[in-house]
């Protein structure tokens, strides 16, 4: 029996938590918990509800499909819908450019007035919505009137540069938080080596700026999407955009419908974030490797 006991396996202890592994806490695991339960559980309950065979969004009557497709068949909502991924697509490209250009030239160069550009890219960002939408619908009105009868997509320009207006300093600042962890020494080092001006910016500045391009265009693509009340002031007669829609559905009451147009487009910003992810996953790893072997 000793020998038995002598070669037996040691349970090993459990070790309390470090001072650094706070999820080891069970109070830190209950609020964590809490706080995703209470961003979470709306979208959940939202997605349930879409399948629910009522009209009566309260109350569960059983499993159904009907209301996407009437939502997939929904003509306006269609073209609602298309109106907002255009305009959405189209500011997305257009924030990412100026937005780049904007943070590179504030964190290269020095000119005149580049503590005021320096502060007014923040105005976009902390100015109320209402007062932006109220000051685009006055510009689009008096100084720049917007003529309604052109043909899709031009006149969904208004919109587009409502939307570039309040998306691209959000790039600008995720590009140049970037920017403030390179290395000016390589860029230096291509100069030597031959490369131009802009070579030396294409080859070495903009794949270290990679992950920031990705999470800017796609902070970009969310808020031109979901955006409301810009849109509300800046849209014509006979534009239409996915979350006008969504509210002049939602007026009188919140229906099955609307829950199923939602949840498509819940689906859809978490499939084009998940493929951003692994995309800039896959980047950062590649471009690792690459160095180990250098």
């Amino acid at each position: 029996m000793s020998d038995i006991a002598a070669t037996a396996p040691v349970k090993p202890r459990k070790m309390p938590p470090g001072p650094l592994e706070y999820l080891r806490r069970w109070p830190i695991q209950v609020s964590v918990g809490a706080v995703l339960v209470f961003l979470y559980a709306p979208l959940i309950t939202l997605m349930a509800f879409s399948f629910n065979n009522s009209r009566a969004n309260v109350v569960w009557r059983g499993f159904t499909l009907k209301y996407y497709d009437k939502a997939i068949h929904d003509d306006s909502l269609i073209t609602a819908f298309g109106n907002s991924l255009t305009i959405a697509a189209c500011s997305t490209v257009i924030s990412l450019v100026l937005g780049a250009m904007i943070a590179i030239a504030l964190w290269r160069f020095r000119f005149p007035g580049k503590s005021v550009l320096d502060g007014a890219l923040a105005i976009p960002i902390v100015v109320p919505e209402i007062c932006m939408g109220v000051g685009m619908l006055v510009f689009f009105a008096k100084v720049l009137p917007w003529p309604h009868e052109l043909p899709w997509p031009f006149s969904l320009g208004a919109i587009i540069i409502s939307h570039v207006s309040f998306s691209f300093p959000f790039v600008a600042v995720v590009v140049r938080a970037r920017l403030g962890s390179f290395n000016r020494e390589l860029e230096e080092a291509a100069k030597d080596l031959g490369a131009s001006e802009m070579r030396a910016l294409w080859d070495v500045v903009v794949p270290h700026l990679q992950p920031s391009l990705i999470a800017g265009a796609l902070l970009a693509f969310t808020l031109s999407l979901d955006d409301f009340v810009i849109t509300f002031f800046t849209a014509g007669p006979d534009t239409l955009t996915f979350p006008v829609k969504v509210y002049s559905m939602v007026r009188f009451s919140v229906t099955p419908e609307v829950n199923a147009a939602s949840t498509i487009l819940i689906l859809l910003t978490v499939m084009l974030t998940f493929i951003a992810l692994k995309f800039q996953g896959s980047s950062a790893l590649t471009a690792g490797h690459a160095s180990e072997q250098q």
